[in-house]
């Protein structure tokens, strides 16, 4: 392996940060592929159809690790999975997957903070392999095109990638804290109704 080409180190580092990040939600990973892509737009370095099927492979890859965990871990994993989770969302989700199942996966794999509730809760009620892993993979191509897309709005915007990559990053960030003050306020106007 030649260590002195980006894309020897850039494609395992992809994988690892998405499979890493997608486990223990310690590796901003959709700033890891939206860099990746802004790296592939403003170099030869790096391919991005290999940066979006990388990215959804390793988001697929921990996702399923997840989901298995909750469903078939002891009460310790589940737990070391769910820290830092509120107790009322896990509560929420598991309430709501038993009607729209697939939809969740889906749309908790897009929204910030939003996946593990969603894993956790399907791994407690035993949702079934064979309808989590179809949702599992539309989920995570959806979710690697969408952060790969703000990396090629950057590239393309700069030729030099370390802007780009740090414009890609930035506006990774900004989406989601959008996102996040979205749906908090979204969730206390629900609750100021209730």
């Amino acid at each position: 392996m030649n260590w002195t080409d980006l894309s020897s180190v850039g494609y395992p580092t992809l994988f690892l940060g998405v499979l890493v990040g997608s486990i223990v939600p310690i590796v901003p990973t959709g700033a890891v592929v939206g860099a990746a892509a802004a790296i592939a737009m403003t170099t030869g370095h790096l391919s991005l159809p290999l940066v979006l099927l990388l990215a959804a492979a390793g988001a697929m890859v921990g996702d399923v690790v997840t989901f298995a965990v909750a469903r078939l871990g002891s009460d310790a994993a589940v737990r070391w999975l769910a820290r830092g989770q509120k107790p009322e969302r896990l509560v929420a989700a598991r309430r709501r997957f038993a009607r729209q199942g697939w939809q969740l996966v889906v749309v908790g794999r897009l929204l910030p903070a939003g996946r593990i509730p969603v894993l956790l809760a399907a791994g407690a009620i035993a949702y079934p392999w064979r309808r989590l892993l179809p949702a599992t993979a539309v989920a995570c191509v959806l979710w690697a095109v969408a952060y790969a897309l703000l990396g090629v709005l950057s590239g393309g915007l700069f030729d030099s990638p370390l802007v780009a990559t740090f414009l890609a990053a930035v506006l990774v960030l900004l989406v989601t804290g959008v996102i996040n003050l979205v749906a908090r306020r979204r969730r206390e106007r629900v609750g100021n109704r209730g």
